[in-house]
């Protein structure tokens, strides 16, 4: 049985030319709670996707300011989870869960 706050700590995967060039180094990017730590992803990852995670860094992109027609507002920040993967698993980011 998974734990359903599981689902909760990874919210969606960073498609992006950064995180696909890591992807070849066996590593996959991920956004994640504010509140996840580094034990909860390891967790989330290896539950959800029945691999085994070598390595879990993470950071913390600060939201910017932003001019929309004239307008100023303010992005949200944003946690992001780096997380390696051990020799021989893999995850396929573009399938759901």
């Amino acid at each position: 049985m998974i734990n359903p706050r599981l689902y909760d700590v990874i919210r969606s995967p960073v498609i992006t030319e950064k995180a696909t060039y890591a992807s070849e180094e066996n590593k996959v990017v991920f956004n994640v709670a504010k509140d996840a730590s580094k034990a909860d992803v390891k967790a989330a990852v290896e539950a959800l996707f029945q691999v085994k995670v070598k390595a879990v860094n993470t950071l913390v992109r600060k939201g910017k300011m932003k001019r929309f027609r004239g307008f100023v507002g303010r992005q949200s920040d944003v946690k992001k989870a780096i997380v390696t993967l051990a020799e021989g698993h893999s995850i396929d980011v573009t399938t759901g869960l």
